[in-house]
């Protein structure tokens, strides 16, 4: 029987690539990089980090980088690989337990939607020194689109997955039956509603609506009725409430980032939903404004003895994406320590 693993499964470490000349990073290469830095070195601070670099080059300036800020370079793997950019939620493997035995899935990554390049990426999953068995699927999915409580429910939105740039063919039966088949899942919550403006993943679940534990939902929530978002995250909020009720969950809001807005005035995809989960801690982009404070306590009270940690991440949203988007959990026992 096949179940997919939640975030909170233990984890052997955290996969990312580092930006580079080379990647849409390029305008603002410093501030990404300080970005990273700090995300890889609160990981490596108790877990282990496969860091994709392009070449020798590269490696170099991250590990400079990583050396200055005092990470702990024991726990960091180095491999070199060509990518497209630095997406690894999106193009990373996806972990089940199959009978008991670990599988990563492989599942077609088209740049959400034939929107960027992605030939690359996509191959990556082929690339890697993984221990355990990696089963391709032809189906486009991104690891943002979906979330889990670990136990058969997936959680995610119709506007993503049921959109005519990923699987056109599939008609809603069908992208059901393909999702509990690889998957492992028995109940999907479709969200119908939410998205936030710059996002270009066509409203992936990790920017909106999140499982911490089991039985926690932590969710974008808008209160101010003259922001564009509020329409359509009340209606999200009051779908939460409904699957809240019916299922015995207990919901836990963030609030909406103060609005960020790029150089030319274009509103950026802002969220604390972001979030990556790990072995002992919640690593919360923060983006050094007036909510970052009040957003990390609702989530730690929410995440119970799991320590929140904020990670600067406002350079992050410019290109469209935040921590969770730039991150992919592995499970204990893909890789060699």
């Amino acid at each position: 029987m096949r179940r997919l693993l939640p975030e909170w499964h233990p984890q052997w470490g955290v996969l990312l690539a580092w930006p580079d000349a080379d990647t849409d990073w390029a305008g603002l290469l410093e501030e990404a990089e300080q970005s990273f830095t700090a995300l890889i070195g609160a990981i490596l601070g108790h877990e282990n980090v496969l860091l994709l670099c392009r070449d020798a080059a590269v490696e170099d300036r991250a590990r400079e980088c990583l050396r200055t800020a005092g990470a702990n370079l024991a726990r960091l793997h180095v491999m070199h690989a060509d990518y497209d950019d630095t997406w690894a939620r999106d193009f990373g493997p996806i972990a089940v337990a199959d009978d008991g035995d670990l599988r990563l899935l492989d599942f077609r990554f088209n740049g959400w939607g034939d929107k960027f390049p992605a030939e690359r990426d996509n191959a990556l999953n082929r690339r890697l020194p993984w221990r355990v068995p990696v089963e391709g699927i032809e189906l486009v999915l991104e690891g943002g689109s979906i979330d889990t409580d670990g136990q058969g429910t997936l959680l995610t939105t119709r506007h993503c997955l049921g959109h005519p740039n990923r699987n056109p063919d599939l008609d809603d039966q069908a992208l059901e039956a393909a999702l509990r088949e690889h998957l492992g899942v028995e109940r999907i919550c479709w969200l119908e509603h939410g998205h936030l403006e710059g996002d270009d993943t066509d409203a992936h679940v990790d920017t909106l609506a999140r499982f911490v534990n089991p039985t926690t939902i932590a969710y974008v929530q808008c209160q101010d009725e003259g922001d564009s978002h509020y329409p359509a995250l009340a209606a999200m909020e009051r779908e939460l409430q409904i699957l809240a009720e019916q299922n015995g969950l207990t919901l836990a809001p963030l609030p909406m980032v103060s609005s960020q807005y790029n150089d030319d005035r274009e509103r950026l995809p802002a969220t604390y939903a972001n979030f990556l989960i790990t072995n002992q801690a919640i690593l919360m982009p923060t983006y050094q404004c007036p909510t970052d404070e009040a957003a990390l306590a609702a989530l730690q009270q929410a995440a119970g003895s799991r320590p929140v940690i904020g990670i600067p991440c406002r350079a992050l949203i410019e290109q469209g994406g935040s921590l969770h988007c730039v991150t992919m959990q592995l499970p204990e026992g893909v890789l060699e320590d």
